[in-house]
Protein backbone atom coordinates (compact mmCIF):
# COMPACT_ATOMS: atom_id res chain seq x y z
CA UNK A 1 0.00 0.00 0.00
CA UNK A 2 2.93 2.49 0.58
CA UNK A 3 3.96 2.14 -2.79
CA UNK A 4 0.59 3.00 -4.05
CA UNK A 5 0.05 6.21 -1.86
CA UNK A 6 4.01 7.30 -1.79
CA UNK A 7 3.10 10.47 -3.93
CA UNK A 8 0.69 11.51 -0.69
CA UNK A 9 3.94 12.83 1.01
CA UNK A 10 4.67 15.48 -1.58
CA UNK A 11 1.24 16.86 -1.73
CA UNK A 12 0.05 19.91 1.10
CA UNK A 13 -2.83 18.49 1.83
CA UNK A 14 -4.45 21.42 3.58
CA UNK A 15 -4.32 23.36 0.57
CA UNK A 16 -5.31 20.40 -1.44
CA UNK A 17 -8.47 20.69 0.31
CA UNK A 18 -9.00 24.28 0.48
CA UNK A 19 -8.47 24.45 -3.26
CA UNK A 20 -10.64 21.65 -4.33
CA UNK A 21 -13.58 22.67 -2.04
CA UNK A 22 -13.69 26.43 -2.75
CA UNK A 23 -14.01 25.03 -6.54
CA UNK A 24 -16.59 23.17 -5.45
CA UNK A 25 -18.87 25.48 -3.83
CA UNK A 26 -18.04 27.86 -6.75
CA UNK A 27 -18.83 25.74 -9.27
CA UNK A 28 -20.84 23.23 -8.46
CA UNK A 29 -24.12 22.35 -10.66
CA UNK A 30 -27.32 22.92 -9.21
CA UNK A 31 -28.83 19.21 -8.86
CA UNK A 32 -32.12 18.54 -7.06
CA UNK A 33 -30.81 15.92 -4.45
CA UNK A 34 -28.44 18.50 -3.25
CA UNK A 35 -30.99 20.55 -1.93
CA UNK A 36 -30.79 19.65 1.56
CA UNK A 37 -28.61 16.56 3.29
CA UNK A 38 -31.85 14.54 3.66
CA UNK A 39 -29.97 11.12 3.59
CA UNK A 40 -32.77 9.48 1.84
CA UNK A 41 -32.77 12.06 -0.69
CA UNK A 42 -28.95 11.25 -1.20
CA UNK A 43 -29.26 6.79 -1.22
CA UNK A 44 -32.34 7.70 -3.63
CA UNK A 45 -29.54 9.71 -6.35
CA UNK A 46 -26.74 7.44 -5.52
CA UNK A 47 -28.58 4.58 -6.29
CA UNK A 48 -29.96 6.08 -9.73
CA UNK A 49 -26.66 7.76 -10.50
CA UNK A 50 -25.19 3.86 -10.71
CA UNK A 51 -24.53 3.20 -14.09
CA UNK A 52 -26.67 6.58 -15.43
CA UNK A 53 -25.45 10.20 -16.83
CA UNK A 54 -26.57 12.85 -14.51
CA UNK A 55 -28.59 14.51 -16.92
CA UNK A 56 -31.02 11.34 -17.19
CA UNK A 57 -31.34 10.84 -13.82
CA UNK A 58 -32.95 14.39 -12.77
CA UNK A 59 -36.27 13.78 -13.82
CA UNK A 60 -36.32 10.55 -12.92
CA UNK A 61 -35.09 11.62 -9.25
CA UNK A 62 -37.74 14.16 -8.70
CA UNK A 63 -40.70 12.27 -9.92
CA UNK A 64 -39.55 9.57 -7.82
CA UNK A 65 -39.12 11.77 -4.80
CA UNK A 66 -42.79 12.99 -5.52
CA UNK A 67 -44.25 10.17 -5.58
CA UNK A 68 -42.32 8.72 -2.66
CA UNK A 69 -41.52 11.47 -0.95
CA UNK A 70 -40.54 9.49 2.14
CA UNK A 71 -38.73 6.00 3.64
CA UNK A 72 -42.37 5.14 4.91
CA UNK A 73 -43.87 6.14 1.50
CA UNK A 74 -40.97 4.00 -0.10
CA UNK A 75 -41.47 1.15 2.18
CA UNK A 76 -45.27 0.77 1.74
CA UNK A 77 -45.12 1.18 -2.07
CA UNK A 78 -46.71 -1.42 -4.28
CA UNK A 79 -43.61 -3.23 -6.11
CA UNK A 80 -45.19 -2.17 -9.53
CA UNK A 81 -46.09 1.31 -8.77
CA UNK A 82 -42.29 1.37 -8.12
CA UNK A 83 -41.33 -0.41 -11.26
CA UNK A 84 -43.17 1.93 -12.78
CA UNK A 85 -41.31 5.55 -11.38
CA UNK A 86 -38.20 3.86 -12.16
CA UNK A 87 -39.24 2.45 -15.92
CA UNK A 88 -36.66 3.56 -18.38
CA UNK A 89 -33.58 3.80 -16.08
CA UNK A 90 -32.37 0.34 -16.38
CA UNK A 91 -30.73 -2.10 -13.94
CA UNK A 92 -33.65 -2.86 -12.23
CA UNK A 93 -32.61 -4.31 -9.34
CA UNK A 94 -31.42 -1.17 -8.19
CA UNK A 95 -34.76 -0.11 -7.57
CA UNK A 96 -36.16 -3.31 -5.79
CA UNK A 97 -32.74 -3.66 -3.68
CA UNK A 98 -33.94 -0.14 -2.52
CA UNK A 99 -37.15 -0.98 -2.04
CA UNK A 100 -35.99 -4.00 0.32
CA UNK A 101 -33.27 -1.73 2.22
CA UNK A 102 -35.65 0.59 2.83
CA UNK A 103 -38.18 -1.46 4.27
CA UNK A 104 -35.67 -2.85 6.70
CA UNK A 105 -35.06 1.09 7.95
CA UNK A 106 -38.53 1.32 8.53
CA UNK A 107 -38.95 -2.08 10.61
CA UNK A 108 -35.74 -1.69 12.29
CA UNK A 109 -33.82 1.68 12.15
CA UNK A 110 -37.87 3.48 12.72
CA UNK A 111 -37.17 4.94 9.72
CA UNK A 112 -34.46 6.29 10.29
CA UNK A 113 -31.29 5.95 7.72
CA UNK A 114 -28.50 4.59 9.79
CA UNK A 115 -25.27 6.67 10.38
CA UNK A 116 -22.26 4.04 11.39
CA UNK A 117 -20.38 1.80 8.49
CA UNK A 118 -21.82 -0.81 10.37
CA UNK A 119 -24.97 -0.53 10.03
CA UNK A 120 -25.49 1.05 6.66
CA UNK A 121 -23.13 -1.52 4.98
CA UNK A 122 -25.78 -4.56 6.25
CA UNK A 123 -28.55 -3.02 4.11
CA UNK A 124 -29.28 -4.93 0.91
CA UNK A 125 -27.92 -2.89 -2.30
CA UNK A 126 -25.46 -1.02 -0.15
CA UNK A 127 -21.91 -1.22 -1.32
CA UNK A 128 -18.77 0.86 -0.13
CA UNK A 129 -19.51 3.44 -2.30
CA UNK A 130 -22.69 4.54 -1.46
CA UNK A 131 -22.47 3.68 2.12
CA UNK A 132 -19.51 6.25 2.07
CA UNK A 133 -21.87 8.88 0.05
CA UNK A 134 -24.49 8.47 2.07
CA UNK A 135 -22.19 8.70 5.46
CA UNK A 136 -20.20 11.63 4.06
CA UNK A 137 -22.94 13.73 1.89
CA UNK A 138 -25.73 13.39 5.00
CA UNK A 139 -24.14 12.97 8.34
CA UNK A 140 -20.85 14.68 7.45
CA UNK A 141 -18.62 11.58 8.37
CA UNK A 142 -14.85 11.06 6.78
CA UNK A 143 -15.90 8.28 4.89
CA UNK A 144 -14.40 7.15 1.38
CA UNK A 145 -16.82 7.35 -1.42
CA UNK A 146 -15.03 5.72 -3.88
CA UNK A 147 -16.46 5.69 -7.80
CA UNK A 148 -15.22 5.55 -11.16
CA UNK A 149 -14.77 9.48 -10.96
CA UNK A 150 -12.79 9.54 -7.97
CA UNK A 151 -10.54 7.22 -9.02
CA UNK A 152 -10.12 8.78 -12.30
CA UNK A 153 -9.18 11.72 -10.81
CA UNK A 154 -6.75 10.46 -7.68
CA UNK A 155 -5.14 7.88 -10.23
CA UNK A 156 -3.94 10.97 -11.96
CA UNK A 157 -3.63 13.39 -9.17
CA UNK A 158 -1.47 10.61 -6.97
CA UNK A 159 -0.04 8.91 -10.37
CA UNK A 160 -1.75 5.43 -9.22
CA UNK A 161 -0.84 2.97 -12.21
CA UNK A 162 -2.84 0.30 -11.20
CA UNK A 163 -5.86 -1.17 -12.90
CA UNK A 164 -9.28 0.24 -11.63
CA UNK A 165 -11.10 -2.14 -13.53
CA UNK A 166 -9.82 -4.88 -10.81
CA UNK A 167 -11.80 -5.12 -7.18
CA UNK A 168 -9.05 -4.90 -5.21
CA UNK A 169 -8.11 -1.44 -6.55
CA UNK A 170 -10.82 -0.04 -4.84
CA UNK A 171 -8.95 -0.55 -1.58
CA UNK A 172 -5.51 1.58 -2.83
CA UNK A 173 -8.33 4.38 -3.64
CA UNK A 174 -10.27 4.30 -0.28
CA UNK A 175 -6.48 4.49 1.42
CA UNK A 176 -6.44 7.49 -0.58
CA UNK A 177 -9.48 9.53 -0.08
CA UNK A 178 -8.42 8.21 4.04
CA UNK A 179 -5.68 10.29 4.09
CA UNK A 180 -6.84 13.41 1.69
CA UNK A 181 -10.51 13.94 3.23
CA UNK A 182 -11.20 16.88 4.97
CA UNK A 183 -12.16 15.83 8.67
CA UNK A 184 -14.25 19.68 8.61
CA UNK A 185 -16.48 18.91 5.93
CA UNK A 186 -16.14 15.81 4.12
CA UNK A 187 -19.68 16.24 2.09
CA UNK A 188 -17.96 19.17 0.31
CA UNK A 189 -14.73 17.27 -0.55
CA UNK A 190 -15.83 14.08 -1.72
CA UNK A 191 -18.67 15.32 -4.00
CA UNK A 192 -16.00 18.13 -5.20
CA UNK A 193 -13.84 14.88 -6.47
CA UNK A 194 -17.16 13.53 -7.71
CA UNK A 195 -17.94 16.71 -9.17
CA UNK A 196 -14.13 17.43 -10.45
CA UNK A 197 -14.33 13.80 -12.51
CA UNK A 198 -17.44 14.72 -14.19
CA UNK A 199 -16.48 18.06 -15.61
CA UNK A 200 -12.64 18.82 -15.36
CA UNK A 201 -10.88 15.41 -14.89
CA UNK A 202 -12.97 13.64 -17.99
CA UNK A 203 -11.68 10.51 -19.23
CA UNK A 204 -10.73 11.59 -22.36
CA UNK A 205 -9.28 15.26 -22.74
CA UNK A 206 -9.07 16.40 -19.19
CA UNK A 207 -9.35 20.03 -19.33
CA UNK A 208 -6.17 20.50 -17.24
CA UNK A 209 -5.87 24.09 -17.78
CA UNK A 210 -9.33 24.78 -15.75
CA UNK A 211 -8.57 22.24 -12.74
CA UNK A 212 -8.22 24.00 -9.63
CA UNK A 213 -5.83 21.39 -8.16
CA UNK A 214 -3.69 21.50 -11.36
CA UNK A 215 -0.96 22.25 -9.39
CA UNK A 216 -1.31 19.23 -7.08
CA UNK A 217 -1.75 16.57 -9.94
CA UNK A 218 1.35 14.29 -10.08
CA UNK A 219 -0.18 13.12 -13.59
CA UNK A 220 -0.02 16.81 -15.05
CA UNK A 221 3.27 17.40 -13.84
CA UNK A 222 4.73 14.35 -15.82
CA UNK A 223 2.61 14.95 -18.45
CA UNK A 224 0.87 11.55 -18.16
CA UNK A 225 -2.91 12.67 -17.44
CA UNK A 226 -3.70 11.01 -21.04
CA UNK A 227 -2.59 7.57 -19.95
CA UNK A 228 -4.05 7.42 -16.49
CA UNK A 229 -6.24 5.76 -15.40
CA UNK A 230 -5.37 1.82 -15.95
CA UNK A 231 -8.32 0.28 -16.64
CA UNK A 232 -8.62 -3.09 -18.66
CA UNK A 233 -11.28 -3.49 -21.21
CA UNK A 234 -14.45 -5.62 -20.41
CA UNK A 235 -15.57 -8.18 -21.91
CA UNK A 236 -17.24 -8.13 -25.73
CA UNK A 237 -20.78 -8.16 -25.42
CA UNK A 238 -23.33 -10.94 -26.67
CA UNK A 239 -25.88 -10.46 -29.15
CA UNK A 240 -29.17 -12.27 -29.17
CA UNK A 241 -31.53 -12.31 -31.28
CA UNK A 242 -35.44 -11.71 -31.05
CA UNK A 243 -38.71 -11.97 -32.66
CA UNK A 244 -41.75 -9.98 -31.38
CA UNK A 245 -45.19 -9.29 -31.76
CA UNK A 246 -47.73 -6.47 -31.05
CA UNK A 247 -50.99 -7.95 -30.85
CA UNK A 248 -54.48 -7.06 -31.17
CA UNK A 249 -57.63 -8.30 -29.97
CA UNK A 250 -61.21 -7.69 -31.96
CA UNK A 251 -61.99 -4.71 -28.61
CA UNK A 252 -58.53 -3.45 -29.75
CA UNK A 253 -56.48 -4.20 -26.76
CA UNK A 254 -53.38 -5.44 -26.68
CA UNK A 255 -51.23 -8.75 -25.11
CA UNK A 256 -48.83 -7.73 -22.52
CA UNK A 257 -47.06 -10.28 -20.48
CA UNK A 258 -45.08 -9.99 -17.28
CA UNK A 259 -41.38 -11.50 -16.96
CA UNK A 260 -40.50 -13.85 -14.45
CA UNK A 261 -39.78 -12.86 -10.78
CA UNK A 262 -36.01 -13.55 -11.05
CA UNK A 263 -33.16 -12.75 -13.95
CA UNK A 264 -32.97 -10.15 -16.57
CA UNK A 265 -35.44 -7.19 -16.26
CA UNK A 266 -37.58 -9.33 -13.60
CA UNK A 267 -41.48 -8.39 -13.08
CA UNK A 268 -41.27 -6.23 -16.00
CA UNK A 269 -43.77 -6.37 -18.83
CA UNK A 270 -43.12 -7.00 -22.17
CA UNK A 271 -44.82 -7.85 -25.30
CA UNK A 272 -44.93 -11.69 -26.24
CA UNK A 273 -41.42 -12.81 -28.08
CA UNK A 274 -39.18 -15.74 -28.37
CA UNK A 275 -35.39 -16.01 -28.43
CA UNK A 276 -33.99 -17.68 -32.45
CA UNK A 277 -31.11 -19.06 -33.47
CA UNK A 278 -28.84 -18.34 -36.65
CA UNK A 279 -29.69 -18.36 -38.90
CA UNK A 280 -33.61 -16.67 -38.57
CA UNK A 281 -35.79 -19.38 -39.80
CA UNK A 282 -39.33 -19.42 -39.51
CA UNK A 283 -39.61 -16.50 -37.06
CA UNK A 284 -43.21 -15.95 -37.48
CA UNK A 285 -44.54 -19.79 -37.08
CA UNK A 286 -42.02 -19.99 -33.87
CA UNK A 287 -43.68 -17.03 -32.46
CA UNK A 288 -46.81 -18.05 -33.82
CA UNK A 289 -46.65 -21.95 -32.22
CA UNK A 290 -45.44 -20.57 -29.15
CA UNK A 291 -48.46 -17.98 -28.22
CA UNK A 292 -50.49 -21.16 -29.06
CA UNK A 293 -48.63 -23.78 -27.00
CA UNK A 294 -48.76 -21.16 -23.82
CA UNK A 295 -52.12 -19.29 -23.66
CA UNK A 296 -53.86 -22.36 -26.37
CA UNK A 297 -54.26 -18.92 -28.03
CA UNK A 298 -54.67 -18.79 -32.33
CA UNK A 299 -53.03 -15.86 -33.54
CA UNK A 300 -51.86 -14.36 -36.97
CA UNK A 301 -48.66 -12.45 -37.46
CA UNK A 302 -49.53 -10.09 -40.29
CA UNK A 303 -46.57 -8.00 -41.21
CA UNK A 304 -43.03 -7.35 -40.03
CA UNK A 305 -42.53 -3.43 -38.86
CA UNK A 306 -39.30 -2.71 -38.54
CA UNK A 307 -36.02 -4.60 -36.33
CA UNK A 308 -35.19 -2.94 -33.14
CA UNK A 309 -31.61 -3.16 -30.98
CA UNK A 310 -30.95 -2.24 -27.19
CA UNK A 311 -28.00 -2.52 -25.43
CA UNK A 312 -26.93 -4.02 -22.10
CA UNK A 313 -24.05 -3.94 -20.30
CA UNK A 314 -22.98 -7.25 -21.06
CA UNK A 315 -25.56 -8.14 -24.35
CA UNK A 316 -27.25 -6.70 -27.23
CA UNK A 317 -30.91 -7.45 -27.95
CA UNK A 318 -31.82 -7.35 -31.77
CA UNK A 319 -35.34 -7.30 -31.90
CA UNK A 320 -37.45 -8.40 -35.03
CA UNK A 321 -41.53 -6.51 -34.40
CA UNK A 322 -44.23 -8.14 -36.11
CA UNK A 323 -47.70 -6.52 -35.36
CA UNK A 324 -50.47 -8.99 -35.10
CA UNK A 325 -54.07 -10.13 -34.58
CA UNK A 326 -55.48 -12.65 -31.66
CA UNK A 327 -58.05 -14.42 -33.49
CA UNK A 328 -60.04 -16.67 -30.70
CA UNK A 329 -60.72 -15.83 -26.65
CA UNK A 330 -57.82 -15.31 -23.95
CA UNK A 331 -58.13 -16.61 -20.21
CA UNK A 332 -56.06 -13.39 -18.64
CA UNK A 333 -54.24 -14.08 -15.41
CA UNK A 334 -51.19 -12.59 -13.25
CA UNK A 335 -48.76 -12.59 -16.24
CA UNK A 336 -50.77 -12.41 -19.11
CA UNK A 337 -53.28 -9.50 -19.90
CA UNK A 338 -55.00 -7.71 -22.12
CA UNK A 339 -54.92 -3.96 -21.72
CA UNK A 340 -56.14 -0.78 -23.85
CA UNK A 341 -52.87 1.70 -25.13
CA UNK A 342 -54.04 4.36 -22.30
CA UNK A 343 -53.95 1.54 -19.88
CA UNK A 344 -50.34 0.69 -20.56
CA UNK A 345 -49.25 4.03 -18.87
CA UNK A 346 -49.99 1.96 -15.25
CA UNK A 347 -47.56 -0.81 -16.28
CA UNK A 348 -43.76 -0.72 -15.98
CA UNK A 349 -42.02 -1.74 -19.75
CA UNK A 350 -38.39 -1.60 -19.91
CA UNK A 351 -36.87 0.42 -22.80
CA UNK A 352 -36.80 -2.31 -25.59
CA UNK A 353 -40.51 -2.54 -25.13
CA UNK A 354 -41.13 1.57 -25.27
CA UNK A 355 -39.13 1.18 -27.96
CA UNK A 356 -41.26 -1.68 -29.63
CA UNK A 357 -45.00 0.71 -28.66
CA UNK A 358 -43.11 3.70 -30.27
CA UNK A 359 -42.09 1.63 -33.78
CA UNK A 360 -45.66 -0.39 -34.07
CA UNK A 361 -47.03 3.73 -33.47
CA UNK A 362 -45.09 5.25 -36.11
CA UNK A 363 -45.59 2.18 -38.92
CA UNK A 364 -49.42 3.18 -39.48
CA UNK A 365 -50.45 0.87 -37.13
CA UNK A 366 -52.11 3.07 -34.31
CA UNK A 367 -53.46 1.20 -30.82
Amino acid sequence: MFIELKNIEKINIYDFQNDLISWFYAEQRNLPWRKDRDPYKVWVSEIMLQQTRVDTVIPYFNRFIEWFPTIGDLADADEEKVLKAWEGLGYYSRVRNLQSAVREVKEKYNGKVPNTPEEISLLRGVGPYTAGAILSIAYGKPEPAVDGNVMRVLSRILSIWEDIAKPSTRKVFEAAVRELISHEDPSAFNQALMELGALICTPTSPSCLLCPVRDHCHAFEEGVQQDLPIKTKKTKTRSVELVAAVLKDHNGKILIHKRPANGLLANLWEFPNIEIGHPIQFERERLEDLIHETLQLQVQLDKLIGQIEHVFSHLIWNIKVYAGTINSEIEENEEWKLVSFEEMAEYAFPVPYQKTMKLYKENGTPF
